[in-house]
């Protein structure tokens, strides 16, 4: 699910904080294990409860981000203050999409019929990279299934949709025919 305005708002401040520092890496790892941390049952509903409060929440996140830096560490008590620790998750997918940007690096929406093994993923990402002019290495793939396409591929990169599932080309063909 696509970020909302508010996970891209935050996502766009960390993304510039790590810029100036070059610790890209170091921003994304620390807020995807905090997301991580927050998908546990048990840790949502200490973490998202108003009932607890912000101080002990942000004391028991930096045990959480042993590791993290000073400036993630008070990101995240930022988060705490106001109350958007249930937004995390969002901010890691457009802060990724935003470093991926910088880096050059394409991520490709991939629908298929059935699971992509990591054999059949590398060829999907090969071949879209092939087919948008860019280096294999240049390509990441998101993909999700749906067994209506019946077969094939479905990509979406930015605005670009490439149709080569079976039911596109049915449609494709029916069209022809019909005029």
């Amino acid at each position: 699910m696509p970020a909302n305005a508010s996970e891209r708002r935050y996502a766009t401040a960390a993304f510039s904080v790590a810029a100036r520092t070059g610790e890209y890496d170091a921003w994304l790892s620390a807020l995807s294990e905090l997301a991580r941390v927050l998908r546990m049952p048990s840790a949502r509903t200490v973490f998202l409860s108003p009932a607890v409060p912000a101080t002990q929440k942000a004391a028991a996140l930096d045990r959480v981000l042993p590791n993290a830096t000073p400036l993630v560490r008070n990101f995240v008590h930022i988060l705490v203050d106001r109350d958007r620790l249930a937004e995390v998750p969002g901010i890691v997918e457009a802060l990724s999409e935003l470093i991926n940007i910088q880096r050059g690096i394409i991520t490709a929406d991939v629908t298929t019929a059935v699971p992509l093994d990591a054999d059949m993923e590398r060829v999907v990402a090969q071949r879209l990279a092939a087919h948008l002019g860019r280096s294999a290495e240049k390509v990441t793939i998101r993909s999700r299934v749906d067994p209506s396409i019946i077969g094939g591929v479905v990509a979406r990169v930015g605005d670009q949709v490439i149709d080569d599932s079976v039911r596109g080309r049915i449609e494709r063909l029916r069209r022809t025919l019909a005029g």
